[in-house]
Parts: structure tokens; sequence; C-alpha cells
């Protein structure tokens, strides 16, 4: 070893950079426009993990290290209202995909294009992280901190996992450059590997973005005007819906206002509004004045309103629900959330966490709903996407498959308080935007509320806790993008090569095993790098 990881301190500020890494990670998230900090951060979590000979729990340890300093800023609104111990135990839960990562790294680095193999080991990670447990928790994929970077335009050819991909890439390749640039004698560095992983992503997201420019121009598009109405709660927290009748009267309120600017000429009539998550507590299919409150707005606004509400079962069991209230027919189509959040809209375990928080039963008793996610209004096919829905891929791209025009996320943050999860999620709406090349209306109850356009750009947003109505003339889109086509499949390809990458790395230190003493291998002393991360040069 050389440098500054020299001697009884490497471990130390190993251990330090690695943490130095997730902050990277977390700092090129919204509301901070700093995307390109994730190709950084990563890059110096991969040099980190391949700058010794580590072994993989070596690896795994400084990679959870980097997990950590990467979630536990990014998720405190987990635990705003019901202390620290949900949000760190789901920051330490959710680190151990990064652990996982940094394993990989040291398991996939002696292979030729190194830098290549490790990103799809990232993808991998963030699958598993998307999946597992209790259907898996996506916050934090690298591609919803890029909304406002180049590598956003890739998500119209392979959604969220291209995304994330392509700045795993990027930060791989950065790290080979180092790598590259460090090795001696002079004469081995070979700079294809490291060059070519650097700037594969940027490349391609470059070459992406006229395509998803030209797709989402609105030229010869069918428009629609849709408002989205944020009433504000009387109060954050998790008791905010106590007042439910004053929730539901702020978006009854504020729908009005919004009537009498239409009368005055002020501001168009919409054709759709849609209020957000939770607008109506009071199930207003079993409450007649809620029932009535609704109607008359929709009446005075002269347009359907999709209503966020919560609709009581029968069986001791609710659903997060939007109702399509007509305001001549009243209710008619719903969508029934189908990705209910764990810890919060259902307790799993339920006897068991309650020895840890007396929150665990404050949790929700709600079921998941079917469907294929889009509703009719005004004879228009609407996807709908309720808040935590939209960080999963599947979400959307169901609501897509199945004619939806016009995206949808009412959303509920007023259980996060003034916390930065409400621009994080934007951020997703933004890149589900891109992703399907629709417009995406997001309704929440305190903010922020905005307009996003086929193209990833928020056209209008609201100020927190301020009550509002976005009013906007937005294209219909009947084509679909290449991402939309193709569905789960660049995932599982990028995912295939990352197993088919590890089982090689295996087959390969075996042979190298047994080969020990009759030749080097390719990549020591006198021979080509060929894009690895060799031991004995770093």
């Amino acid at each position: 070893m050389s440098g500054p990881l020299r001697g009884r301190a490497a471990p130390a500020v190993r251990a330090l950079l690695a943490v130095a890494a997730g902050l990277l990670l977390f700092a090129s998230f919204p509301p901070r426009p700093l995307w390109f900090l994730a190709p950084l951060g990563l890059a110096l979590l991969i040099g980190v993990v391949t700058a010794a000979p580590l072994r993989r729990r070596a690896g795994f340890g400084y990679g959870y290290l980097a997990g950590l300093g990467f979630f536990v800023p990014l998720l405190p609104w987990v635990g705003v209202y019901v202390g620290p111990l949900p949000w760190l135990a789901l920051a330490a839960a959710e680190a151990v995909f990064v652990g996982l990562f940094g394993a990989l790294v040291v398991h996939l680095r002696s292979l030729p294009g190194a830098p290549l193999w490790i990103a799809t080991a990232w993808t991998l990670t963030e699958w598993l992280r998307a999946s597992v447990p209790f259907g898996g928790f996506p916050w934090g994929r690298l591609a919803f901190g890029q909304p406002d970077g180049p590598f956003v335009s890739l998500a119209a050819v392979g959604g969220a996992p291209l995304v994330s991909f392509a700045v795993a890439l990027t930060g791989a390749g950065l790290a080979a450059l180092v790598v590259t640039a460090r090795r001696r004698p002079a004469g081995r560095r070979d700079w294809t590997v490291p060059v070519a992983a650097s700037l594969l992503g940027p490349l391609l997201a470059a070459v992406a973005w006229p395509l998803v420019r030209a797709g989402t121009d609105g030229a010869g598009a069918e428009t629609v005007t849709v408002a989205a109405i944020q009433g504000s709660v009387p109060r954050l927290g998790l008791d905010f819906n106590a007042q439910r009748k004053a929730v539901l009267d702020n978006h009854v309120a504020r729908t009005l206002e919004l009537a009498a600017d239409v009368d005055a000429g002020r501001v168009p009539a919409p054709q759709v509004v849609i209020w957000p998550e939770n607008a109506s507590d009071i199930d207003p299919l079993r409450n007649a004045d809620a029932a009535r409150d609704i109607s008359a707005a929709a009446a005075a606004i002269g347009a359907p309103i999709l209503v966020g509400t919560v609709l009581a079962n029968g069986d001791g069991t609710t659903s997060n629900s939007v109702i399509v209230w007509d305001p001549e027919t009243g209710p008619g189509e719903q969508h029934d959330k189908k990705i209910i959040q764990p810890f919060g809209e259902y307790l799993p375990w339920r006897s068991f966490f309650r020895l840890f928080s007396e929150y665990a039963d404050r949790a929700g008793n709600f079921v998941p709903g079917d469907g294929d996610g889009q509703v009719g209004a005004a004879g228009l096919p609407i996807g709908v996407a309720t808040c935590y829905e939209v960080a999963f891929d599947r979400a959307f791209r169901e609501s897509v498959d199945a004619g939806a025009q016009l995206l949808a996320v009412p959303t509920n943050n007023a259980t996060f308080g003034d916390t930065e999860m409400t621009y994080q999620q934007l951020a997703m709406s933004q890149l589900r935007a891109v992703e399907h090349g629709r417009a995406v209306v997001v309704a929440a109850t305190s903010g922020v509320s905005a307009i996003v356009g086929p193209d990833g750009r928020v056209q209008q947003r609201t100020d927190l806790f301020v009550p509002a109505a976005l009013v906007a003339q937005l294209p219909l889109r009947a084509d679909v993008t290449l991402a939309s086509r193709l569905g789960v499949a660049p995932e599982l390809v990028l995912c295939a090569v990352a197993v088919a990458a590890a089982g090689l790395a295996v087959v390969r230190g075996r042979r190298e095993k047994t080969g020990a003493g009759a030749e080097p291998p390719a990549g020591t002393a006198g021979a080509p790098a060929g894009g690895r991360f060799d031991k004995e040069d770093l």
C-alpha cells in the first residue's frame, strides 16, 4: 500500500472515505440540484473498496458504512413524528444492500472490463432493495436523484434501472481512471476501458435526450386542461386527520375559489380536477355530508374530481382510494392503492414490533387493491399512482399498458412535516414523466404540488403549507416510449449480466488458484490490465 492508506490508519481512513461516499450520494438528491455528485460518490466508494487487497467481508463493511452515510441523512422524514428508531432501523436495513454492492465490487474487480460488471452489480442490488423484504423499498435509487441532469433522458429508453446503471457505470469508470493513472510502470497503463466506461453513460444520455424532446414536444397532440388542488391541513403530524372534516373543507373551499376564478375568466376551465391523497378521510360512500360537499365542489367547477379518500371495507380493513366524482352522476371508477406502505398503512409482525414502539398500534389496517391503475374521467384515461406507489416501476407501467394518456400522483405529505421527503417524491414523478412520455400531475395535501411536462421538467409548483390551485393545459399521449414497451426487460438483462459476471469471477478465481505458479495470469506484472482493478497496482 502507498499514500494516505498506509499502515494502521488505513482502515480508519477508508471507513471515513466510505461514509463520505455515502454523503456524496445523499447530496446528489433533491432539493439540491447536485446530480453530478452521484457518480463521484460511487467512484469514491469503489476506490475505497479496491484500494487494497480486501476480502469480500471488508468490502461489505465499507459498503455498509457508505450505505449509512447515504440513508441516514436521506430518510429522517420516516421518524419525524414517531421518533428516531424507525428511521435509523430502516436506514440500517437499506445500508445492507450497499454493503452487498461493496462485496460484489471486491468479487468482480479482477475481471477484464470490471467497471461494466460493477455497474450491473449496482443494478442488481437496487433490484433486490426494491423487492425485499415486505415488498421492498426503492427509495434512494440513483435514478431518483437525476431529474435535473442529463442521465434522466435514459429513462425513456430503459426506465429507472437504465438511469441508475448509467450513473453507476460513470462512477466505476471514474474510479478506474484514477486507478489506471496510478499504475506503475507507466507502460502497463491501458486507458481504453476506463475512458469508455466513464464516457459511455453521458454519451448515451446525450443521444437519448433529442429523442425525448422529439417525442414530448406536444406538437399536434390533443390536450386537456387539468387542475391540481392543494388544500393544506389544519396541522402537521400523524394527528392531522383528527380534523378530517377540516381537511375536506379546505379542499372543497379551494376548489370553490378556483370555480370563482374560472367564472371570472381569470383561469381556463379545467376538464379534470385532481385532489390529493387523504383529501377526504371521511368515507364519502358512507357519509352523506362528505358526499354532499364533494358533489357541490364538482358541480361548481363543472368537472369530475379525482378524490383521494379512505374507504371502510366493512371487515375492519380500509382501502386508500381515488374515486372519480362526476358533477352529475357522483362517484364512479376508483383506484384502490395496490402498493401499500409497510409500517405505515399496515404493520407486518404487529405483535413483534409493538415491543419496540408505542406507535406500532397506530399503523393502519389497509389492504391492497387490484386493477390496472387506470381510471376514466371526462372520457380521459388517467393513470394513478398514489403517493408511495410512484417509487415502484410497475405502478405506472401497468396503467400505461392499459392505455393511460395522462398520469396523476395524489399524495399526502403532511405526515412527514417540513422535510425533504416531498422533494424526493417529486423527483420520482419527474422521472416517471420521461420514462413514459406523459405529463404528470402531482396533487399534495400540504405540498409540493406540481405540474410536470412529458420531458420531466416542472412547469408549475406550489410552496409548502399554502392552499393553492394549479391549472395547466397538458398533452395527451397515446404513443409509448421504448421504456414502456420494454417494461422490466432492461432491468432483468442487467441483473442477469451481474449474476453471470459473479459466476465467471468464481470460475476464474478457482482456475487462478489451481494454476498458481505455472505462469502469471493476465493483468499481473508485465501484462495489460484490461480494465481490471488489480490488487497489486492499487
